[in-house]
């Protein structure tokens, strides 16, 4: 069973601890150390000491709570000063005499969290800290601490006759206006710990809320979590403030709404000005709103609909996204590696399977080369590093596909079950299932009802242990060998691929690529190309279906570049600006380069590129064009088996049509747009 909070060895009462903050900090410290609660109190003291230069931890009423995370703390604890000597904490209305220190280990389990955030919400509220000014002794203040960390609510009268800061004229006005005039003010607050002034600045702005006459509703994204607003409320409010000193989570959920912005220490030091300026904002046409994407509000927003379906794809995704950087460098750590030692590199020819470029690396150094045998060694270097990074492809896919359906404690079943994975040979299909079901597992056990005393051992210890053992051995009892079995036959399809058959799929993977250019269809092309170089007997066959991928998506920027040379009225001034960026853009594979132009007109562009993509996927293909990395574009035409000038004929082949196709559909489908000066041009 976990110790209490606070005892009365941990507090000090009346004494002088040092003539700063600094040296408070340490005396608390020491106190936490001799409870037996911590390990290494300088860790504690250097940590919270940091806290306080990012962010000073003094409140109005000579109050301050540093607070600070550490390994070294063995249990979440206060320790708690009356000072006969005050030290600057930063204060709003100058030094504190009431201090506690909160110590949190590095791993506090959530439960530890919301004890901690119950103490910094009783701080708002002047009868507690009065009471902790007049406490005779440490079993007072103990027991005063303990009331309001066990979730002791006020009396009614409890705050009712306490001093409240009389709120500014504009409150005053829009409460006096009776109900028709009641504002609806959502508020987001954060800080970097999560533990304190999170909760504090909440309380605070809804004490100046009801105060205001104000309807309102916080959402506090801190340690303990929070429980995110629901679209209606969003949709209902008239503004929103943002009290935090970090990122604001879910960010464009908020876009288009009038918004205040501050540190989280103003919501607590002046909540009724905040909750003035939020009532202000929100009858102001003119007033800052929240600026960002609001397509990705619509899908936040829409999140809880989302069908399981939808949640799959978006699992996915995320997965894909997460494991793409690994490919990128790791492929591109391998080319180099190529180029610098000859492709002879990763021959596979020594006994344990180890490529030469892997041995070569593991078993010389700088100091022993032969004469001339540098360039070899680095490039053994850099293809061993990126033989490494991309191996970790499978797991990393995995992991966040788990990740993305239950959080964080998907995330070590989801890795297991990608080396779990790669160990049966189930490659990269065996890592989209394994995540899956590490997902699945994981969410399960997450919304179990286990008991009090387990759910602080639930996110960290019981459901990674129960979902990395579930998931692995269903991996290797049941799914291995048909995971297995499905990668081979798929390998072996694609090594026998030729002829008007492998011309076929290089137009599927470009009308792909083309299609939505970086989005859902565009990413599944490029993994199944990313997929095949990962695998442990990768060869032409892959090599050439990377080779299409990496073609096809480079016509639509280097094609709408060009449309805009050929035929330049055509475009606005602002698509002339992009096609001119356009050009290296899709010389480095960047499809993302023809979204600009995707977006203003896409009835017309993307058929048009999905065209210039279906010729070159095919003719990459038919010329059996092969590349060994998966990114890069021109910059990696050294990876190419000398297939180079192939590569470039299916891109300009691809290029060409695509460019005039888009400059015909124009100008069969003339539409009128706008220069910046309000020029008509007709396209």
């Amino acid at each position: 069973m976990a110790p209490p909070i606070i005892t009365s060895e941990l507090v000090l009462l009346d004494a002088d601890a040092g003539p700063d903050s600094t040296a408070v900090i340490t005396t608390l410290a020491d106190l936490v150390a001799d409870a037996g609660r911590c390990t290494a109190p300088e860790t504690l003291v250097a940590a919270a000491v940091e806290r306080e230069t990012k962010s000073a931890t003094g409140l109005p009423g000579g109050i301050a709570i540093p607070h600070a995370r550490v390994e070294s703390v063995t249990a979440a604890t206060l320790a708690m000063a009356r000072l006969s000597r005050k030290a600057d904490f930063g204060g709003p209305d100058g030094p504190a005499d009431i201090v506690f220190l909160i110590a949190a280990p590095a791993g506090a389990a959530s439960e530890h969290m919301k004890v901690l955030s119950s103490l910094a919400r009783a701080l708002v509220r002047p009868d507690f800290v009065a009471a902790l000014r007049e406490a005779p002794d440490a079993d007072t203040i103990v027991g005063l601490v303990s009331e309001v960390t066990a979730g002791k609510k006020p009396d009614a009268g409890e705050t009712a006759d306490a001093p409240v800061p009389a709120p500014p004229v504009a409150v005053d006005d829009a409460a006096s206006a009776g109900p028709a005039a009641r504002r609806k003010v959502i508020a987001i607050t954060a800080c970097p710990t999560g533990i304190a002034h999170t909760y504090m600045a909440a309380d605070a702005l809804k004490l100046a809320a009801e105060r205001a006459d104000v309807d309102f509703q916080v959402e506090t994204q801190g340690s303990t979590g929070s429980t995110p607003f629901s679209a209606a409320t969003i949709a209902d409010a008239n503004a929103v403030i943002f009290a935090t000193d970090v990122g604001v989570k879910g960010r464009d959920r908020f876009v288009g709404k009038a918004v205040v912005a501050s540190g989280v220490k103003r919501a607590i030091n002046e909540p009724d000005a905040m909750i003035a300026e939020a009532i202000a904002a929100a009858d102001d046409p003119h007033a800052a709103t929240v600026s960002g994407d609001p397509s990705a509000a619509a899908e936040s927003s829409a999140a809880s609909t989302v069908g399981i379906g939808g949640q799959l794809k978006q699992a996915l995704l995320t997965g894909v996204s997460y494991m793409i950087p690994f490919v990128a460098a790791g492929g591109l750590l391998m080319a180099l590696g190529f180029l610098l030692g000859g492709y002879e590199i990763a021959n596979s020819t020594v006994e344990d399977g180890t490529s030469d470029g892997m041995f070569y690396a593991l078993n010389n150094s700088l100091w022993d080369l032969p004469p001339g045998g540098l360039m070899q060694y680095l490039g053994a270097v850099s293809f061993a590093i990126g033989n490494l990074a991309i191996g970790l492809m499978v797991a990393v896919l995995a992991g966040y596909i788990a990740y993305a359906i239950a959080d964080r404690p998907g995330l070590a079943p989801g890795f297991t079950a990608g080396l779990i994975a790669v160990a049966v040979d189930a490659g990269f299909i065996g890592g989209l299932v394994g995540g899956l079901l590490a997902g699945v597992v994981a969410l399960w056990l997450s919304k179990l009802p286990l008991p009090q005393w387990a759910r602080g051992l639930q996110p960290v210890v019981i459901i990674p242990l129960v979902a990395t053992l579930v998931t692995g051995f269903v991996m290797f009892a049941l799914l291995a060998r048909p995971l297995s079995w499905v990668n081979t036959e798929l390998e072996n399809q694609l090594n026998s691929m030729s002829g008007s058959s492998k011309v076929i799929l290089g137009v599927v993977i470009g009308l792909m690529m083309c299609f939505d250019l970086g989005g859902p269809v565009n990413k599944a092309a490029y993994a199944f190309g990313v997929a095949g170089l990962g695998l442990a007997g990768a060869g032409v066959a892959q090599w050439e279906i990377m080779a299409a991928v990496m073609a096809a998506g480079m016509v639509p920027p280097l094609a709408l570049a060009l449309a805009t040379l050929m035929r330049p009225a055509a475009f606005t001034e602002p698509e002339r600006e992009n096609g001119k960026a356009a050009w290296l853009l899709g010389a480095s594979f960047i499809s993302e380069g023809a979204i600009p132009f995707a977006a203003a007109d896409p009835f017309r562009v993307i058929p048009s590129m999905m065209l210039g993509g279906a010729v070159t996927g095919g003719l990459a293909m038919a010329m059996s064009v092969q590349v060994r990395a998966p990114h890069g574009g021109v910059f990696v035409l050294f990876a190419m088996n000398g297939t180079w000038w192939k590569f470039l004929i299916a891109i300009v082949a691809g290029v060409i049509v695509s460019a005039v196709a888009v400059l015909a559909a124009k100008q069969i489908q003339p539409s009128t747009k706008k220069e910046p000066t309000g020029v008509p041009v007709t396209a």
